[in-house]
């Protein structure tokens, strides 16, 4: 089954700062393609060229640009994995260097239809 891990860092002005280097990163992404489980993987640019899109009942959008939340967590990037059970998705979760440092991943089913 697939997993989305959905990596988050915490930006409010207590976070601990991430310590993660690339090599952590490389070493992550190289131990779930040589297992057989990654299915994508990719890193998102900074918060502040995100758009969102909304659009209301009558059909009008409404485009707003920037940070757009109180929100102090921040979606970072993410993998999908393709794994037996949430258990075994989840111990890949807990590996992630995103999961360390104030940082935190939302592991999530992928709905096949």
């Amino acid at each position: 089954m697939k997993y989305m891990l959905l990596i988050t860092a915490d930006t409010g002005p207590d976070a601990t700062q991430n310590e993660c280097s690339v090599e952590e990163w490389l070493s992550f992404d190289a131990a779930a393609k040589d297992a057989g489980v990654l299915v994508d993987s990719a890193q998102l640019a900074d918060l502040t060229t995100a758009t969102a899109v909304h659009v209301d009942s009558a059909g009008n959008r409404t485009i707003t640009d920037g940070p757009f939340t109180e929100s102090r967590e921040v979606l970072g990037g993410y993998y999908v994995i393709d794994v037996p059970n949430l258990d075994v998705a989840l111990d890949w979760a807990a590996r992630c260097p995103g999961a360390r440092d104030g940082g935190s991943l939302v592991v999530r089913p992928v709905a096949e239809f």
